[in-house]
């Protein structure tokens, strides 16, 4: 941090205003077009921020992908930073505090340090920027923020993941990276990738560059053929990686839950191999005629944490004497493929936790270790588990794309849910922080959650042979409450704000004595699944 920067002192009201200049950045809910929307203004900020040299040595991990590159980043961070180096990881979107994008050695980045970093580039860039170079929208800004605070740091590493696509990302200004990956590809976000898998492939493909390798995961053969052909017109060596054997971890779990997180943890270990091999630290990296994963590695892979993927919270509201009786199951999946992944997780959880009781020991950020005592007491081993959606999607996505497959493979799985729950989010798009919330008692348009509920509808009915029937007693006088917004279907809800869908659940729980279990999957949207952490936590 440049003299001076780290003596002042914030308070919490100076760093809220900081968050309201920075939603002034917010100019769309689009981060990206596919034109590009003026790329080559990003060099002209690294100029304006005087960040050309010390990006031109920034020693650079950069992850694109559809699912997964979020995780690939969090595992990498996590291996390198248990190898003694001196991390920084840029991640997105946040779930509840902007920070959780810059982390520096694994921690959020100091408020105070974000608040110096901030003022910095917001009144230089206001400064040198005009008409014909203006300010950078949010996510640019956020990028170059990211690059000021790790060279000013001056971490070892920086993991960047992309925001959208790649080519025309803002991450995408680096442009002599270590080492480049591309996680598992999919449909999403095709309004500015692209309809096809090939077209996607092509965007993720744009963060190749001359001269640095490429590790990717086994994808579709239409996107794999396009990645091996942007790969050989820059003469990159694109390496493609399996799935990592378990026996890998010598009888440790991955700290990331679910099974897909192995092909992550995969791609992880190849991303920071070749970091280690191409900056000298051949002695530390993982060597595959070896047969086993150094110390550090199974360090690494084991710890790393990532809020709203996979993730198991517990409520803790006062009135519900126990924990177990409502728990929150949060994954962010919000493509086809990641919904099928999310649903196969769910199925597992539930079912194993079924077989135990969670010990509901916190952590250092209050979140559940999801650690198991065997057998329950005769109370608990009567209780009905009752599995419950809570949903909801942007309106640029197809919400029959994404509960078609999550229904199909939760079925398959011998689950089915007894209530469907549809609410807005609680975040709105012109605010950054947890100060950016919609007025739950203003009027509100639910139109699109109405018509998510008929796709939901709609889906239940025409399944044969599957499990359609309501809660029962629960709702039963479900349609006469007041949080409830419109006519109540059997097999689903909206609620006007999401508050009152958390109150309608907790308040199920105790009106049935404590005789059912609610198990919740929150998921569709990430930003919902932020939503729910402040609230239950």
């Amino acid at each position: 941090m440049e003299e001076g920067m780290g003596a002042l002192k914030y308070s919490r009201t100076a760093y809220e205003e900081a968050l309201d200049v920075l939603s002034s950045l917010i100019v769309s809910r689009r981060r990206c077009d596919k034109s590009g929307d003026r790329f080559e203004l990003m060099f002209e900020y690294v100029k304006m921020l005087d960040l050309e040299e010390s990006m031109s040595k920034m020693k650079v991990i950069h992850v694109a992908g559809t699912k997964g590159k979020g995780s690939t980043c969090t595992f990498t961070e996590s291996i390198l930073r248990k190898c003694g180096f001196h991390t920084g990881l840029f991640t997105s979107p946040h779930l509840i505090d902007i920070r959780e994008r810059f982390r520096l050695d694994g921690i959020d980045i100091s408020e105070e340090k974000f608040l110096a970093y901030f003022w910095w580039c917001y009144n230089r860039l206001k400064e040198k920027t005009s008409e014909d170079v203006p300010m950078p929208h949010l996510f640019r800004f956020l990028a170059l923020l990211a690059f000021k605070i790790f060279s000013d740091e001056q971490v070892d590493v920086a993991i960047l993941e992309v925001g959208l696509g790649g080519t025309f990302d803002a991450t995408n200004v680096v442009q002599a990276p270590i080492v480049c990956g591309i996680a598992s590809l999919g449909y999403d976000h095709t309004e500015l990738l692209g309809n096809t898998l090939g077209a996607i492939a092509s965007e993720k493909a744009g963060i190749f560059k001359r001269g640095a390798p490429a590790f990717t995961v086994c994808q579709p053969d239409e996107a794999m053929h396009v990645l091996r052909d942007k790969a050989s017109q820059l003469d990159v060596q694109l390496t493609v990686v399996p799935s990592l054997d378990p026996e890998l971890l010598q009888g440790h779990k991955l700290g990331l839950e679910g099974e897909h997180q192995y092909l992550n943890a995969r791609l992880a270990i190849a991303l920071s191999s070749t970091w280690l091999h191409r900056t000298g630290h051949s002695n530390l990296s993982y060597k595959e005629q070896s047969g086993s994963l150094p110390e550090q590695f199974i360090e690494g892979l084991t710890t790393a944490s990532f809020e709203g993927r996979a993730q198991i919270v517990p409520d803790r509201y006062n009135d519900i004497e126990s924990p177990e009786d409502l728990v929150f199951y949060l994954d962010g999946a919000h493509s086809p493929e990641s919904m099928v992944v999310c649903s196969s997780w769910f199925c597992a959880a539930i079912k194993h936790n079924q077989e135990g009781i969670l010990d509901h020991q916190l952590d250092d950020n209050g979140t559940s270790s999801n650690k198991l005592l065997q057998g329950y007491d005769n109370d608990e081993a009567r209780k009905k588990s009752v599995q419950v959606l809570l949903f909801n999607c942007m309106s640029v996505r197809d919400p029959q794309l994404l509960l078609q497959p999550l229904i199909k493979t939760c079925a398959n799985n011998g689950v089915h849910f007894k209530k469907a729950v549809f609410v807005p989010n609680t975040s709105v798009f012109n605010k950054v922080g947890t100060h950016g919330l919609a007025e739950a008692n203003g009027e509100v348009d639910l139109s699109w959650q109405f018509h998510v509920r008929r796709v939901w509808e709609n889906i239940i009915q025409s399944e044969k042979g599957g499990d359609s029937q309501g809660i029962g007693t629960m709702v039963e006088e479900e349609s006469e409450k007041p949080e409830v917004s419109g006519k109540c279907c059997e097999n689903s809800a909206v609620f006007s704000s999401l508050p009152m869908a958390i109150k309608w659940l907790r308040d199920s729980v105790l009106q049935q004595n404590r005789s059912i279990r609610l198990q919740v999957l929150v998921t569709g949207s990430l930003h919902l699944v932020g939503d729910v952490l402040k609230l239950i936590k």
